[in-house]
């Protein structure tokens, strides 16, 4: 067996783990990224000297392989021997494993890396890049007060430090800062929000248990998971729908998170995770207590507190019973978190499923089905993650997502604001991308026509209400090039601002052009891209 030492030199390995390639010279990063295939350090040393050091790949989204490779690697160190890609241009995927690669499957039972969870979740690039994303996704501070900029300075100083508490044990998590939002359909969501260094923690995690737990759930489960999203269970709805399964069971569950039952929770854990020093940590985040904003403590015996990125992935842990069950019995479903559907024939079928899954939900799970919101209909008259799916599967936006949208956009453009117009328009491009971008999977041409002339309005209202008077209007009109003659028609209409808004002259003096050149950017023009 030779040995070498050779700066930036990788072994990278596709989706047959078993036939690895060396890749090396200064291009090596560029090379790995082309291919689709980002290298993640293995953290800790193999027992065996031969054996490649430092490497565990994961295939990702190409969107994603920037955000992923963010570290600095030392692979200034001695491998072994390895052969590109087998034993020369002729070797096949499913040609016999060489002697290399019986070596490399070998190293990897020595390894017993899942044994070793938590030595990757504590290691510097791991805490480094869960630090980023934890930036990156802003939040506000827990009952510390420490901000997610203040929490990148304290990780420089503080790396060793919380290292050695992860691995001794001694790490404790803190209280979260409970915070009551309102719900769209009335009521109120109850949030908890770790502090900064916790969310941080709990990121880090995530980014090591998600490759263990996720290959193992179901196929028809698209929430918080790599690769998957709403659109994907709304094409699969569609689909079921199209195949003749026309009757919606539509289960809600009452205060999912709140209600997880953490007993069962770590038991389903317990069967996935060998670690059971995670597990130890794991439990101690669900007992952390929540803190309101009067600062009385309180204890928590349930439920995993949305605002953790934490929460999302146990509670898929959870769920994947319900989908093991829907899948035994032979059902079509599409689950989204907590959200979900259940496709049969005929009403009489509905029901029948909607209670025996309402009692194994409530007895195996511990979970409360709210009976009042849980119904069996047609499918075009149910609301599925903002969409209605329709006859032969087309989906059409759901009317509340439009009432929801434009309540954002009051909020957002309403005329006591003292801000200005720009200011405005830039906060109010995210939600007409995010909008346009998540409901572009239903025939909206007509409706984002319809909100652009609403929304252009509203802005042209909002702009002639900060001129506060007539005289104000002449001067921001000859400001902008308009005509004394126009400047003075609209000057003289007075203060009905929303009136004004909407005549023929405020529109040629504040066309379209006027408000693409202040940065608005319309629905039909995203749509279109």
């Amino acid at each position: 067996m030779q040995t070498a030492r050779e700066e930036s030199s990788i072994i990278i390995f596709g989706e047959n783990l078993l036939r690895p390639e060396r890749v090396t010279g200064e291009n090596a990063r560029k090379q790995v990224v082309s291919r689709g295939i980002v290298p993640i350090p293995w953290w800790g040393r193999p027992k065996s000297n031969t054996a490649q050091y430092s490497l565990k790949l994961m295939n990702v989204e190409r969107q994603n392989q920037d955000t992923l490779y963010q570290m600095e690697f030392d692979f200034d160190t001695p491998f072994g021997e390895v052969r590109p890609l087998g034993s020369g241009e002729g070797a096949t995927p499913t040609a016999a494993p060489s002697r290399e690669q019986q070596a490399f499957a070998a190293w990897r039972e020595e390894l017993n890396w899942e044994e070793r969870i938590l030595e990757n979740i504590a290691h510097r690039y791991n805490l480094e890049h869960a630090c980023q994303r934890v930036k990156s996704n802003k939040g506000a501070p827990g009952i510390d007060g420490m901000t997610v900029e203040e929490m990148e300075r304290w990780l420089n100083t503080h790396m060793a430090e919380l290292r050695e508490q992860l691995l001794n044990g001694s790490y404790q998590p803190q209280e979260v800062k409970g915070v009551s939002i309102p719900k769209p359909n009335g009521g109120r969501r109850q949030l908890g929000i770790p502090t900064a260094v916790d969310r941080m923690v709990q990121q880090a995690f995530v980014q090591v248990l998600t490759p263990i737990l996720d290959p193992q759930m179901s196929e028809s489960s698209y929430g918080f998971r790599p690769n998957r999203s709403a659109h994907q269970a709304l094409k699969a709805g569609s689909a079921y729908v199209e195949q003749g399964y026309t009757v919606a069971v539509d289960l809600d569950l009452e205060k999912f998170f709140d209600k997880v039952n953490h007993d069962i929770l770590m038991s389903r854990l317990a069967q996935r995770i060998k670690d059971k020093r995670v597990l130890y940590y794991i439990r101690q985040m669900l007992k952390a207590g929540m803190m309101d904003n009067e600062g009385i403590k309180q204890k928590r015996e349930q439920g995993t507190p949305q605002g953790g990125p934490l929460s999302p992935l146990l509670a898929n842990v959870l769920l994947d019973d319900l989908d093991r069950e829907l899948e035994n019995r032979g059902l079509h479903f599409c689950r989204y978190a907590d959200d979900c559907i259940i496709f049969v024939r005929t009403m009489e079928a509905g029901e029948r499923v909607l209670v025996s899954i309402s009692r194994y939900i409530e007895e195996e799970l511990k979970l409360k089905v709210n009976q009042q919101k849980s119904k069996v209909d047609k499918v075009w008259n149910c609301v599925y993650l903002g969409y209605i799916i329709g006859v032969e599967g087309k989906l059409r936006i759901a009317p509340a997502s439009v009432k929801k949208l434009k309540a954002k956009i009051r909020i957002i453009t309403r005329r006591t604001r003292p801000t200005p117009l720009r200011e405005v328009i830039s906060e109010l491009i995210p939600v007409i991308r995010g909008w346009t971008n998540y409901f572009k999977l239903a025939a909206i041409n007509k409706l984002c026509q319809e909100l652009d002339e609403w929304t252009r309005r509203r802005l042209r209202c909002l702009r002639l209400k900060q001129c506060k008077h007539p005289k104000g209007i002449r001067r921001f009109l000859e400001s902008i090039g308009v005509k004394r003659k126009m400047r003075e028609s609209i000057g003289s209409m007075g203060r009905r601002w929303w009136w004004i808004s909407c005549s023929q002259l405020a529109h040629i003096c504040m066309d379209n052009a006027w408000l693409r050149a202040e940065g608005y950017i319309s629905f039909y023009q995203l749509l279109k891209r």
